[in-house]
């Protein structure tokens, strides 16, 4: 278990609520799906799991319209 702090919160197009932490000790950047939304068809988006690189196209691009909090 490392140590995190929050960055923010998004809420995606899809309905589904992310997390951004950055891990203390090697300043990595992890992104959870924190609540899945009811009607998000995405089988990838499963709560308190992270989200890999290669899903980058479902919500994650800069500029997204949710602004981080």
């Amino acid at each position: 278990m490392s140590v995190v702090r929050l960055l923010g919160f998004t809420t995606m197009a899809c309905g589904c609520v992310s997390g951004r932490y950055r891990e203390a000790g090697t300043e990595r950047e992890i992104t959870y799906i924190e609540e899945k939304g009811n009607a998000c068809p995405q089988v990838g988006h499963q709560r308190n799991q992270p989200v890999s690189a290669d899903r980058v196209a479902h919500g994650f691009a800069g500029g997204a319209a949710a602004q981080m909090s």
